[in-house]
């Protein structure tokens, strides 16, 4: 990572985002970026002087945009939507995620086009130096104006309501917070409230983190199947680079690379028996993982270009002379992507625990359930049923959340993408994914034991075969299995921090 980020001024990537949370990055607001926001924030004001009717700064919201407010009102119009806004519900944003929201509409609003004074991006960048992150709940954002909600406890901090967590899960009163940096509570002055509130910061952060851990998580799944077809006696011929060419996917093509750099020579010597075809999750993994890998790469870019865009409303453009009320904030780019990449890693998930259940079948040469006594004993039967459990789960929650919309604020608000609400079922299609992975990790090291007669090294080739087996020593007999899984799912979750 680089020694420091200049918000409003560097690019961001999913990768970055996620590593500036993940390390409490330093973020830089330059003298460059401050005159900007001042240069900018001149030009509202002037406007406003000069009598133009500007929304959400001297007008109301939502469906009240007709209704004109007083020039000596316009303080008490900020924090009124701040504190009427705070509508969430539900369990709280996990700190990286809340401190990845924070830098990101840090970055937003440093870009200099949303009329907001530097003092502003000044409260932000305290919050994110502090460590501490706001308290979000994960749910109330239609994804229309942005993430209204949501981002209104980001904005309740600035302003001494609501509350901040830091890593370790402890929490304080915002006004607490304050104090404790020795600041007043923020004043909001015109636009200020709405630009904070006004953004797809909240979805575009969950699928910046969601973007990059799976990357990491990647290589891991490559890794299983691999172990898996060993153990299974697979052929490693749907994986050739010239049937690969011959339908050039570029996600396939990548697949069947990674996998077969990864096949050790011996695998032709773990073969129980010569089979003319392997069942499709072994044989099909470029084909379906590849078509996923597409789609991820799609969605990648959807939020790549989302995370330095002003998704702010109106927009205070000085440089073209003008002040614009456009639809930025809609979230319908990351819920249509959000839906399809959930989609595409439900597929990871289904295939993964296909394996699993062809493993623990008691066939190729292997035992029922990979049991050393299989009736006395039950094996890994069960964990086959949690996994099938898990692909089950991310079958329902794959129901698209972008076809639905329901009006609000009486109608001005007549389409909506729900992609907030994309963004959090895809977080735990995410998670119900890793779990699948650690358990297929479980079961392909299991039957590659049987398969070699206890050896390891066929999982130690792997790079990340020495780190699992630490995690999950090899045992005999029928365990304690709920030590097995945690421990599983522990190794993945550190092989993709």
């Amino acid at each position: 990572m680089d020694a420091e980020f200049h918000a409003g001024e560097h690019t961001l990537t999913s990768e970055k985002l996620y590593q500036l949370a993940l390390q409490n990055g330093k973020i830089t607001l330059t003298a460059t970026a401050r005159n900007r926001l001042e240069k900018n924030r001149r030009f509202l004001e002037d406007k406003l002087k000069a009598g133009a009717v500007v929304y959400g700064v001297n007008t109301g919201f939502g469906k009240l945009c007709q209704t004109r407010i007083e020039p000596q009102a316009l303080q008490d119009l900020q924090m009124n939507l701040i504190r009427s806004h705070s509508c969430g519900t539900g369990p709280s944003l996990p700190y990286p995620m809340s401190r990845m929201v924070l830098a990101l509409k840090l970055h937003n609003l440093a870009l200099g086009v949303s009329g907001v004074r530097p003092v502003l991006c000044e409260y932000l960048l305290r919050l994110w130096e502090s460590g501490w992150a706001p308290v979000i709940p994960m749910q109330g954002s239609l994804g229309a104006s942005g993430d209204l909600a949501p981002l209104a406890y980001l904005a309740a901090v600035l302003v001494g309501l609501g509350s901040v967590e830091n890593e370790r899960g402890a929490r304080l009163p915002a006004g607490d917070w304050l104090r404790q940096e020795n600041l007043e509570p923020l004043v909001p002055s015109s636009k200020e409230g709405l630009a904070l509130l006004n953004g797809t910061q909240y979805m575009a952060a969950l699928g910046a983190y969601i973007c990059a851990r799976t990357q990491k998580l990647l290589p891991l799944i490559w890794e299983a199947y691999v172990l898996s077809s060993l153990a299974w006696g697979a052929a490693s011929d749907p994986l050739h680079p010239a049937l690969q060419a011959r339908r050039p996917h570029p996600g396939q093509i990548r697949v069947a690379a990674a996998c077969r750099a990864l096949w050790p020579d011996v695998a032709q010597k773990l073969r129980s028996e010569v089979r003319v075809q392997d069942p499709y999750s072994f044989r099909c993994m470029p084909q379906v993982a590849g078509a996923s890998l597409d789609v991820l790469d799609f969605v990648n870019s959807i939020v790549h270009t989302e995370l330095n865009s002003v998704t702010d409303n109106p927009l205070v453009l000085d440089e073209e002379d003008v002040l614009i009320s456009g639809g930025h904030f809609h979230g319908q780019p990351l819920a249509l992507a959000f839906d399809m990449a959930a989609i595409a890693l439900a597929e990871l998930a289904a295939i993964s625990e296909r394996r699993q259940f062809r493993l623990l079948s008691g066939k190729s040469g292997l035992p029922a359930f990979l049991a050393d006594d299989p009736g006395l004993q039950s094996g890994y039967m069960i964990v086959q049923y949690t996994a099938a459990a898990l692909v089950s789960h991310n079958k329902q929650l794959c129901t698209p959340a972008s076809v639905d919309s329901l009006e609000s604020s009486d109608g001005q608000e007549d389409h909506v993408s729900m992609g907030a609400n994309a963004a959090n079922k895809l977080l735990q299609v995410w998670d119900n994914l890793c779990r699948v992975v650690a358990y297929e990790w479980l079961v392909a090291s299991r039957a590659c034991l049987f398969r070699t007669g206890g050896d390891s090294e066929i999982i130690e080739l792997m790079p990340h075969g020495k780190a699992f087996l630490q995690a999950a020593p090899p045992h005999k007999g029928d365990v304690w299995m709920d030590a097995r899984l945690r421990a599983a799912e522990k190794f993945i979750q550190d092989a993709t921090l």
